[in-house]
């Protein structure tokens, strides 16, 4: 009986590389691939459109990590380029939800439209029978197919894969979900690996660490304003509110005496970034969301009660949600949340199984539409 063959997404980090010794020890037919989505090279973007030349994106070498790990471990590595789909899928979305004065999370689109869309396809082309990731996320193939967080709560990566569908996942594996960070890299200093002791990569996905309001300014330009308290008075300049999130505390260039300045709304009709000292404003809380492009995961939807996640680092919220319509879910949560933020994604647990995710639409403290 032949072995099953699994294309690993090889990233150049140490997690996608364990996840090949995991496969490789598992006796599956192990190749590499590594994705090019980001291209840090030109003058133009890939329509032709000037902008800042880049040399920050680390992806060449990264690409040079992963040949090394492929050639300690005995694996071909292929490369691929999805700069295109990126540019077109990803990155023009993101580009518009900060027009539209929402905070998007790309790193979501990412894992739905590239690394398990095309990436699968294009692994399927090679001839795999399954694709794997370092993601700190578990797969429950059998009796059905369930997303579950990683073991390593701290690392648990599942929050950013909850618009990938039941297809995707049944062919998917995800090697490292089962293991602790400081296991991981134990078992790459046991194979000797280049990347053991590599930093863990962040920021935006594909596009790397950066001085993200300057990154932005590239495509989106500024339209500088008031920054003004709730009462009206004006407290300083910024330099277009779509830089700028619910919450936000560091790099607002407002300070003295008292307690930190701290975003706690927008009015985008009037230009103006509303800011108030404290982080318990009570205009950071919120009750009640509505939340639209669901993806559900779990068995036929039913009003119940379950946990919410607003953001990554959020803790789970005891909440309550309710099916509006065929796209948007209305979800309660009693306990209240700070700076649940539109544009960002808010992901649906019972216990340790992800249920399905959507997009932030509106926030509400009771029936008050907060202005975010």
């Amino acid at each position: 009986m032949s072995k099953k063959k699994v294309i690993v997404g090889l990233s150049g980090g140490v997690d996608s590389a364990v996840s090949v010794i995991r496969l490789l020890e598992a006796g599956y037919d192990v190749e590499g691939l590594f994705m090019r989505n980001w291209d840090s090279s030109l003058n133009n973007d890939i329509k032709g459109n000037p902008h800042v030349y880049d040399p920050v994106c680390p992806q060449e070498n990264d690409y040079l990590d992963a040949l090394e790990t492929a050639k300690i471990l005995g694996i071909n590595l292929h490369r691929v380029d999805f700069v295109q789909e990126y540019w077109d899928k990803v990155f023009t979305y993101f580009l518009n939800e900060y027009r539209n004065n929402r905070t998007p999370n790309p790193d979501i689109l990412c894992n739905k439209e590239i690394k398990f869309k095309c990436f699968l396809e294009k692994a399927f082309e090679m001839g795999a029978d399954y694709i794997a990731m370092g993601h700190y996320a578990r797969i429950r193939h059998e009796p059905e197919v369930q997303l579950l967080r990683g073991v390593d709560s701290s690392k648990d990566q599942s929050y950013f894969l909850c618009q990938l569908t039941k297809e995707q996942l049944s062919k998917s594996l995800f090697p490292i979900g089962d293991m602790y960070k400081r296991e991981v890299r134990e078992l790459a200093e046991k194979y000797n690996l280049n990347v053991a002791r590599k930093k863990d990569s962040t920021g935006v996905c594909f596009i790397g660490e950066r001085n993200f309001k300057e990154f932005l300014k590239n495509y989106l330009p500024a339209q500088p304003g008031n920054m003004e308290t709730i009462q009206g008075e004006v407290v300083g300049k910024h330099e277009g509110i779509m830089y700028y999130t619910i919450g936000q505390r560091h790099g607002l260039g407002i300070g003295g005496a008292g307690e930190p300045w701290f975003v706690i709304g927008k009015d985008v009709k009037r230009n103006v970034l509303l800011v108030g000292r404290g982080s318990e404003q009570e205009m950071l809380f919120s009750n009640r969301a509505i939340i639209t492009n669901i993806n559900w995961l779990g068995k036929e939807f039913v009003e119940k009660e379950c946990t919410v996640k607003f953001r990554y680092r959020s803790k789970d919220i005891s909440a309550q949600i309710k099916r509006i319509n065929q796209d948007s879910i209305e979800v309660r949560y009693p306990g209240r949340a700070k700076a649940v933020t539109p544009g960002q994604a808010a992901v649906f647990y019972d216990g340790e199984v992800l249920l399905g995710g959507g997009t932030i639409d509106k926030v509400y403290l009771n029936n008050e539409l907060r202005p975010y």
